[in-house]
């Protein structure tokens, strides 16, 4: 059975940084796309970024282009999304997922496995 489970959310203040971090365990190899989504409260819910984690490309959304780094460790059990410049907009859900290709691996509908989620909260 498949689980993520993210971790690493909080509050900061604005211009501030946060790492957040997925484990997963169980097979996931065969889904290679890996994502990070994320939803506020009223709004529906958004693709942040992705990575091909065959080859390890990785693609943005406009909204955290040069303020967001999507990463995986070695072993690719462990998605990282390392968030700079923080605003006060992307204060939101943050939700790991491992899906299969699109793209950009931006599809949410590609995605089947789904963390919990950890809150981002930044303040102005």
């Amino acid at each position: 059975q498949v689980q993520l489970v993210e971790s690493g959310g909080g509050s900061v203040q604005a211009g501030g940084s946060l790492r957040l971090s997925c484990t997963a365990s169980g097979y996931i190899y065969d889904r290679i796309c890996r994502g990070w989504f994320r939803q506020a409260p009223g709004k529906a819910r958004e693709w942040v970024a992705g990575i091909n984690s065959g080859v390890g490309a990785t693609y943005y959304a406009d909204s955290v282009q040069g303020r967001f780094t999507i990463s995986q460790d070695n072993g690719k059990n462990t998605l990282y999304l390392e968030m700079n410049s923080l605003k006060p907009e992307d204060t939101a859900m943050y939700y790991c997922a491992a899906g299969r290709a699109s793209f950009w691996c931006s599809r949410d509908t590609n995605y089947d496995y789904w963390g919990q989620g950890t809150q981002v909260s930044v303040s102005s």
